[in-house]
């Protein structure tokens, strides 16, 4: 029996839903360091984005009391992030995953121990994942995952953390484990946990490094740092980090033009390519960066 005029204009939307969240699928980008960045929802709204990172848990671990840090958008010592809730549900709706990504910069943060590894994992389920808490900063949204983005102190139990976040999965909705390491390889800080394999998403920062990023039409190092990472870990799926804009970053811009024409067909050779992770949502707003970019990755 042939579909119904009702029935094929269903499949149809279903299809222009599919592939509109597959052509979204390649570009994550950080959120929450710039109140000048526009709302959550936004964001989300545009369709550019697969992932987004909300930056950062800059504190946790070695006894001190786990602190978020949203920039202007929130302040979440009064309670006042929890309105980022409804966003949040906005754009895990679009097929968009929200990440809490921990660390930073200018954080505070170390583990001490394994069984500090255990009970910063077991704050984050409760307080962000599929936990229970009387004090959700973010209030009863259920984020999909956690984004390492470890820039400093001790590489030390990592691992671990990755180890215990991930078994949190068997509790009946899978904790997707993201990663943000420098493009030397290995990572100082993270090498040890993306060694566990239990990393979905890892967005190599090929900036503010010179001797692993693209210059001024030589991809080569950056594609040589690129084959150490497909090849060194077990991840199947491997951003390119960039920043958004010039000013983003101390060195590792790259222009669209040469991005489109040099740096992506060397990279999209590998199987385990995935796409382009921006930083930040701040700077693409400046530049239209990913929308610029999105019909090539």
């Amino acid at each position: 029996m042939a579909p119904s005029g009702l029935a094929r204009f269903l499949l149809f939307l279903i299809l222009s839903l599919v592939l509109s969240l597959s052509d979204a699928g390649r570009i994550a980008i950080y959120w929450g360091q710039n109140g000048n960045e526009g709302t959550l929802a936004e964001t989300c709204t545009t369709g550019d984005y697969a992932f987004v990172n909300l930056a950062f848990l800059c504190t946790f671990g070695a006894g001190n009391t786990p602190q978020l840090n949203l920039a202007g958008h929130c302040d979440p010592y009064s309670n006042g992030c929890t309105s980022l809730s409804q966003d949040i549900k906005s754009c895990q709706a679009k097929g968009v995953k929200v990440m809490l990504s921990i660390g930073g910069g200018a954080g505070a943060y170390s583990l001490t121990s394994k069984d500090d590894a255990r009970q910063v994992a077991r704050y984050i389920w409760n307080n962000y994942l599929g936990g229970h808490s009387s004090s959700r900063p973010l209030g009863d949204a259920v984020l999909d995952g956690v984004d390492f983005d470890i820039e400093g102190g001790s590489p030390d139990h990592y691992d671990d953390l990755a180890r215990y976040l991930s078994a949190y999965s068997s509790k009946g909705k899978k904790v997707y484990l993201t990663a943000a390491p420098q493009c030397p390889y290995p990572d100082a800080w993270v090498g040890g946990a993306l060694d566990t394999g239990l990393f979905d998403y890892v967005w190599v920062q090929f900036y503010n490094n010179p001797p692993c990023q693209y210059s001024s039409g030589d991809v080569t190092n950056l594609e040589d740092a690129w084959k150490q990472w497909t090849s060194g870990i077990k991840a199947t799926n491997i951003f390119l980090g960039l920043p958004a804009a010039p000013d983003a970053a101390g060195s590792g811009f790259i222009p669209v033009g040469d991005l489109k024409s040099q740096v992506l067909p060397a990279l999209k050779k590998s199987s385990k390519y995935g796409g382009v992770m921006l930083w930040s949502k701040y700077y693409d707003d400046q530049t239209g960066y990913s929308k610029a970019i999105k019909p090539d990755i």
